[in-house]
């Protein structure tokens, strides 16, 4: 008995496991696990795509198969002495599947409902079941990727793969076929031809040029005459996989003349997909190695008046033209007949080069409006290439145009930006503040930057009133004209802070607020805008990428990111829409503009000076990788001094500040409530209110103190009203901004090496603070609790002490005596005390005797609620005696109608 009949009766039963494509295990009758190396063989036996298992993968004892390959082995029994059946029922369903997504890929029915949406392939509801039509988008996608193709090639080899299936090309056994396409000789055409060759030869047949409208039975080679019939169905077969090629005749070997643009045409895709499936095709070999090439623009500016001290910044400035093609001089003359060419594919030297001729006509088209729209030196400094050239240049090229400014102009740049000549702008008389000196210099700084036409970035330290500057250059702009609004983009926790700051700081401006399920969609925006006639909209950087095509829509009077770190990626969606928003002037907010990598400088700059600082190629060869690889410190002094003009840094360790900041800044931050908080908060209330109207005096008393704890919970996160376990940052953060807001806050405050304290009245939110904090930032954030023993509570404060951890949890009532911990420069208080005492005696802990450094103080309130009433309540009564609010105890005396104002959720 040879070796396949001693195994005939075997039989391995697979576990089948789908993700994106399968995972198999295999056991024996026995039901221990089976190695695949054991196994694979006899599925593989006849497997010729696989070289018989020789490509399979295998993870541990799973052997990994994509949609593709498991139809492919299991539509049929692999091997004639080994059966393979399923573990399970459901693993035998998975089996019998793979025989009818066979029959399905053969079936030509398939394809009038095969749907292709970007990259997406689906099957409409008109072809078998849902199952089914799962299983074939998924088998269809992996064969195209098998194949090195994407869904949207798709439409071009269906004819094909219905014909033939996902085989490649058939072959005779009397020629080959394929296609060949030939430079240019005398004329400017190529040509491009269907080919034929011997099985064993290597020179292609073609007809001559002359003959070539001959038909297959005359024009052919006698020994290849009597397959006519079968070459012509080849042909037609081979052509269907060539998109740029819409008609041809039937009775003859296909023959074209094609421009450069088709050429490309077809190297940039026919040409992969008829080798995806084992066409040969026949190109010039210098054409395989040709590298596209862009002609370079130089210009040298220079300006007709001789002295720098008489130079504005709208003097019109000349330009010295200079082009060069991959190290090739060219005149303007050499430049004019390139483009009026027209051609793609050019001889420069010995050597072909591609050019892409539309670039070259964008280009002259840009020269030609350069010299004669009297550009000025404004627009020169920024490299002011119209919109339609950024649209063509790729952000990972290098820049097409430099232009080179002469020294006087240089000077110019220098002095003007120079922020100790500010010209200086009255303080709007209705502002409601006073600014500090150096806040007085930034608003000078912002309106300076407005008038000259130059975008900034305000990045002055957390604390040291970013907001109260711009809200004072909003109110001056807003003076000045009526016209557009100004949009103010910020991250959603900060949302209620700019309306709280606005309402204060700046009541004459009329804000609005772009936000929740209810805000005005497309035509309705603009409408709503021209009724409501708002100086200023709040939006959030969520609702402003998604709903980019109504922002798009204006040309704003200004355009402020604030937390504008927001858009450091470059690459993701909502960096790349807000980039490209329109306004007269644009602002960047952030107290962090480098996070972690020069890239995301170059973001914030792409934002309020495109251009500025080259595109991203360049930038990272002259700045990110010297600086971030080799620590140049010479090229960190170039980008300093270049990026300095158009950013304002104030720290509060600055010398020249710390005179005029006070030793202790008190900030509310305000938080919107989530729908689902509202929606519990608005039931709880509705609920206590009806209880209330059957209770006696002293049960209301109980039952309103029992509902100030619910509410103040409930504000923090609904998992502490609710009771829920925690899960994880990314589940619990979304469902409440105070949660959200208080740990980014912490996070930022232990990245830029300083301290901070966080003090809650509840256990539950220092457990959610703590290990979200852990989770996001990888701090191990201790909480000192009443029940922790003093000397674990004095080891604890002697580490936070020496700085060996950025954050410290602490019980308001635990922590907020006793305590010296001085190496704190920010308290945060996530849950408002009703007396006020209590919290200056945590706010304490920090800002005491032997503190140097200033404090900030952030208060935490949820707008609308309870809290935000409460501080209100508290403020009004400042003058009242300290007896009457030393607890919540003084709430308990309010009428019932007081009661119910003071719970009423307002949003």
């Amino acid at each position: 008995m040879n070796q396949f009949q001693t195994e005939g009766s075997r039989i391995y039963y697979l576990k089948i496991q789908r993700s994106e494509g399968f995972r198999i295990q295999a056991t024996n009758e026995a039901g221990n696990r089976i190695p695949p190396d054991v196994w694979k063989p006899y599925l593989f036996f006849l497997d010729k795509e696989s070289f018989f298992g020789l490509t399979s993968k295998t993870d541990g004892l799973d052997l990994v198969l994509t949609p593709a390959d498991f139809v492919r082995l299991f539509q049929r029994e692999p091997h004639h002495y080994v059966t393979f059946k399923g573990h399970r029922s459901e693993d035998e369903r998975w089996l019998n599947l793979a025989g009818k997504i066979a029959n399905s890929l053969g079936d030509p029915a398939l394809w009038d409902h095969v749907k292709v949406e970007g990259e997406q392939i689906s099957i409409d509801s008109g072809y078998g079941e849902e199952e089914i039509r799962e299983f074939l988008s998924d088998t269809i996608q992996h064969q195209l990727r098998q194949k090195g193709l994407t869904a949207a090639q798709l439409p071009f080899i269906q004819h094909f793969v219905q014909t033939t299936g996902w085989n490649p090309f058939p072959s005779s056994e009397e020629f080959v076929m394929a296609v060949q396409l030939s430079e240019p000789d005398s004329d400017s055409f190529w040509t491009f031809k269907v080919v034929l060759r011997s099985k064993r030869g290597t020179v292609y047949w073609s007809p001559s040029k002359r003959r070539s409208d001959e038909p297959f039975d005359k024009v052919l080679p006698e020994k290849w005459r009597s397959h006519h019939k079968e070459i012509k169905e080849k042909q037609a077969l081979l052509l269907s996989l060539c998109p740029s090629v819409d008609f041809y005749p039937e009775d003859r070997l296909y023959y074209a003349e094609w421009t450069d643009a088709q050429v490309l045409g077809f190297l940039r895709n026919d040409a992969e997909i008829l080798q995806a499936f084992g066409v040969e095709v026949s190109i010039p070999s210098w054409l395989k190695a040709v590298q596209e090439s862009k002609v370079r623009v130089k210009a040298n500016i220079h300006s007709p008046v001789k002295k720098a001290s008489v130079v504005g910044l709208d003097q019109i400035v000349r330009f010295d033209w200079q082009f060069s093609l991959n190290g090739h001089e060219l005149t303007m003359q050499d430049f004019q007949q390139l483009v009026d060419n027209n051609k793609e594919f050019i001889r420069i030297g010995n050597e072909w080069v591609r050019v892409d001729s539309n670039l070259l006509m964008q280009l002259r088209k840009m020269i030609e409006e350069a010299d004669d729209a009297d550009w000025t030196i404004k627009d020169m400094l920024f490299q002011n290439v119209p919109e339609i050239m950024q649209e063509e240049i790729a952000d990972d090229e290098d820049p097409l145009i430099e232009f080179h400014l002469n020294k006087s102009l240089k000077n110019l740049l220098d002095k003007l930006l120079d922020k100790r000549d500010l010209p200086e702008t009255p303080i709007p008389a209705n502002l409601h503040t006073e600014l500090r000196p150096y806040q007085k210099t930034g608003f000078d700084y912002l309106v300076f930057m407005r008038e000259e036409g130059f975008g900034l970035c305000l990045a002055d330290d957390m604390g040291l009133g970013k907001t109260v500057q711009l809200i004072a250059y909003l109110l001056h702009v807003h003076g000045q004209q009526s016209g557009q609004p100004s949009l103010i983009v910020c991250p959603t926790s900060v949302l209620g802070n700019w309306q709280k700051e606005l309402e204060r700081f700046a009541p004459d401006l009329k804000v609005v607020t772009h936000y929740g399920p209810a805000r005005p969609k497309g035509d309705r925006f603009t409408a709503y805008l021209e009724e409501q006639r708002p100086d200023v909209v709040l939006t959030t950087y969520g609702i402003a990428s998604s709903d980019a095509a109504e922002v798009q829509q204006l040309h704003w009077t200004s355009i402020t990111l604030d937390e504008a770190q927001n858009i450091k990626n470059m690459y993701t969606k909502q960096s790349r829409t807000i980039r490209k928003f329109k306004g007269d002037h644009h602002i960047a907010l952030t107290g962090t503009p480098i996070e972690n990598r020069l890239s995301e400088l170059w973001s914030i700059f792409d934002f309020i000076n495109k251009g500025y600082l080259y595109r991203i190629k360049k930038f990272q060869e002259t700045f990110m990788i010297p600086i971030e690889r080799d620590d140049s410190e010479e090229q960190k002094e170039k980008l300093r001094q270049r990026i300095q003009p158009f950013l304002l840094r104030r720290t509060k360790k600055d010398p020249e500040l710390r005179l005029n900041l006070p030793e202790k800044q008190e900030q509310l931050e305000y938080c919107p409530l989530t729908p689902e908080q509202a929606a519990l908060y608005e039931g709880l209330v509705q609920d206590t209110v009806e209880k209330m109207e059957t209770l006696t005096g002293f049960e209301k008393k109980g039952l309103v103190l029992k509902m100030l704890s619910k509410l103040k919970q409930l504000c923090n996160h609904p998992a502490l009203y609710l009771k829920e376990p925690y899960t994880s940052a990314e589940e619990i953060l979304p469902r409440s901004q105070k949660l959200e807001r208080i740990v980014t806050l912490a996070g930022e405050i232990a990245e830029r090496g300083e301290q901070c304290l966080i003090f809650t009245q509840y256990i539950g939110m220092g457990h959610l603070l703590q290990q979200a904090l852990n989770e996001l930032y990888g701090h191990e954030v201790p909480f000192l609790t009443g029940n922790m023993p003093k000397q674990q509570r004095d080891s604890l404060v002697a580490s936070f002490q020496s700085g060996k951890f950025p954050i410290f949890i602490l019980s308001l009532k635990a922590g907020g005596t006793g305590l010296n911990l001085t190496a704190a420069t920010h308290v945060l208080h996530a849950d408002r005390w009703w007396n006020p005492a209590v919290e200056n005696q945590a706010t304490d802990r920090a800002y005491r005797i032997g503190q140097t450094q200033f404090v900030h103080v952030h208060k935490f309130v949820t707008i609308g609620t309870i809290e935000e009433k409460i501080d209100s309540l508290l403020t009004q009564k400042q003058s009242m005696s300290d007896q009457f609010i030393q607890s919540s105890q003084w709430m308990t005396e309010l009428s019932d109608t007081e009661l119910k104002e003071l719970f009423t959720y307002s949003t």
